[in-house]
């Protein structure tokens, strides 16, 4: 390990730990600087998880490697090689769970989840996300890996078999508060931001509302951020924005100073009024 990109946080004598859990870990976040892992470094991986490299590692300590790595600009192809090697059935069963996956997308066509994963958060990480949000698009799909295959590609109630592997993958790492609330926000909202409408007010009202676009702006706008991610994760997409997250803001643009009694109703009204929508108050 004597040669290093440019670029890299890591040094050297970065890899020469007593643990070796460490170095197989320092070496999975060196890949979130952008290079693929070849057969070999694969091999090599593997071998040292085979032999119990991860034994005994301190949870503190898989959670700083990992989320090092996490904050790369490439983290996606971090957690495609961790899979590839078999580290991520280790440390994230989870997640690693979900490779193989199929999701329907907005065109009716199918996509691995695993591969938008690695593709969301390689998004996450050329806009420089901050770490909630790398850490709700590792999370968020938690409850489709095992949902019945006659259902698939849709899956039902996986939000319901998520939770509690959110809740049991961030209590593993004691990770922090903030990735722990956006991931079962985007969990629960991810996908409805997708098919929010112009033309029923109240309903974005209400979104508005869970999301905390107006009691915590920085939470709404790290939801945007994931769902944005998630968005151009399919792959296809063109622009810089994600349509459904402008539409969000300029409905939350339209409540900006609305305040007294009602206030639900008043901003379903001035939502309906800014996009010429009729159907304001539909359920």
């Amino acid at each position: 390990m004597d040669k290093l990109p440019p670029s890299s946080p890591f040094q050297p004598s970065d890899f020469a730990e007593t643990h070796p859990g460490l170095s197989l870990l320092r070496l999975a976040a060196l890949l979130a600087e952008g290079s693929e892992a070849d057969e070999e470094t694969l091999d090599m991986m593997f071998e040292q998880m085979e032999v119990g490299a991860l034994d005994g590692l301190a949870p503190a300590d898989i959670w700083a490697e990992f989320s090092r790595g996490l904050m790369g600009p490439r983290p996606g192809t971090m957690v495609k090689a961790l899979r590839e090697c078999g580290v991520l059935e280790q440390i994230f069963p989870e997640i690693s769970a979900v490779f193989g996956v199929p999701q329907i997308t907005d065109s009716a066509d199918e996509i691995d989840l695993g591969a938008l994963l690695v593709a969301s958060l390689d998004e996450a990480g050329r806009r420089a996300a901050p770490l909630e949000v790398r850490a709700a698009l590792l999370l968020m799909h938690a409850g489709k890996s095992d949902s019945p295959r006659e259902h698939l590609p849709v899956h039902y109630r996986h939000i319901e078999r998520a939770i509690p592997r959110i809740e049991a993958a961030c209590d593993r790492y004691d990770v922090p508060e903030r990735c722990r609330d956006l991931a079962l926000l985007a969990l629960h909202e991810c996908e409805r931001v997708q098919r929010a409408s112009p033309v029923r007010a109240g309903p974005l009202a209400a979104m508005l509302d869970r999301t905390g676009a107006f009691r915590d702006p920085d939470l709404f706008e790290a939801l945007m951020l994931v769902a944005t991610c998630d968005y151009f994760g399919h792959g296809g997409r063109v622009g810089e924005t994600h349509p459904k997250v402008d539409l969000l803001r300029a409905a939350r643009d339209a409540c900006a100073g609305i305040e007294g009694d009602d206030i639900a109703v008043a901003r379903a009204q001035a939502i309906a009024s800014a996009f010429k929508s009729e159907r304001w108050a539909d359920a």
